[in-house]
């Protein structure tokens, strides 16, 4: 049985548990929603995520996206039942010796992580990470392939292939590069002091040939580059239309970051959040652990019309 025949909204929300709530079912049937993004708290067994699933796209035509953070390393949702997906900077590793087994293995990697998350019932991952490893970051530490930014789009271009074959689209992020702050924007504001001529030579690489390659999603990076725009990148036009869109041809889908995180609060309530990050570019919010929030979001948001969304929704279906 399908569910109400509803067009996709802006919004990607988070789940209280491991099934469907009263709550969590008024939440996902508002017109503003349009995805749901799961977490450790949401997963207990393969049989539940398989049926957790199953509910969440049987409330709606066309069903609700369904998303995860599951890059492997520390960032990997689902455990029990799924293959152990290595940090992605084993990759790098292997690059420095053997460029074409470490391409290999991204894309056999990238094909085992789309394969087990559809079998699941989940649309893709956002993932590949595009950060560059400067030593800098502990946030992004081994998340990110390397600090050569040309080794950075091989791995991930190769990943990318994987997922694609294995029936998921990819999100690179965090756009334009958050691997040279120390901040963690879960907790604080990153402040990256660099000009942009420096970031185009380096962190940019990356997001440059994954753009030019059909890259199907971008997720910008809670942190700002005075040399270039006052704001965060995911509340920033200059970032999002005038470089990711215009300079990079970028033409898929772009997420906020999560609007919960410490860094995003500096745009105001989460209405504001919300307004700051489709007013720069973003096609979809997420609102993923404060439930509060996400509640006063769909009660108070009153968002344009986005005529691409429904394009570019699609383009994020599991294939």
């Amino acid at each position: 049985m399908t569910g109400a025949s509803l067009p996709r909204g802006p919004v990607v929300l988070g789940l209280e548990g491991t099934s469907l709530g009263a709550a969590d079912r008024m939440r996902l049937l508002h017109p503003l929603t349009g995805g749901a993004i799961l977490f450790s708290r949401n997963f207990e067994s393969c049989a539940q995520l398989r049926a957790l699933t199953a509910s969440i796209r049987a409330l709606r035509t066309p069903s609700l996206l369904i998303c995860v953070d599951h890059e492997g390393g520390r960032v990997q949702r689902f455990r029990e039942g799924f293959t152990t997906i290595p940090p992605m900077r084993t990759l790098g590793a292997v690059w420095d010796s053997d460029v074409a087994a470490a391409a290999a293995e991204a894309r056999r990697l990238g094909e085992l992580i789309a394969r087990e998350l559809r079998a699941h019932g989940v649309d893709f991952s956002f993932t590949p990470v595009l950060d560059l490893d400067f030593g800098r970051s502990a946030v992004i530490g081994d998340r990110a392939f390397h600090g050569n930014p040309n080794a950075v789009a091989h791995l991930a271009s190769a990943l990318r292939h994987g997922l694609n074959a294995g029936g998921c689209a990819a999100v690179g992020k965090h756009f334009p590069g958050h691997g040279f702050v120390a901040a963690d924007s879960h907790v604080d504001l990153p402040v990256d002091e660099r000009a942009l001529d420096a970031l185009v030579a380096d962190d940019l690489i990356p997001f440059a040939v994954l753009a030019k390659e059909g890259l199907e999603a971008l997720m910008p990076a809670h942190v700002v580059y005075p040399a270039v725009d006052t704001v965060a990148a995911g509340y920033s036009r200059v970032w999002l239309q005038d470089i990711a869109r215009g300079r990079l041809q970028f033409d898929g889908l772009i997420f906020s970051d999560d609007l919960g995180m410490a860094a995003a609060q500096a745009a105001g309530d989460i209405v504001s959040r919300a307004d700051a990050a489709v007013t720069a570019g973003c096609d979809m919010v997420l609102a993923c652990n404060d439930f509060a929030a996400a509640d006063e979001l769909l009660s108070r948001w009153q968002p344009d019309a986005q005529p691409d969304l429904a394009r570019r929704t699609a383009a994020m279906e599991g294939k």
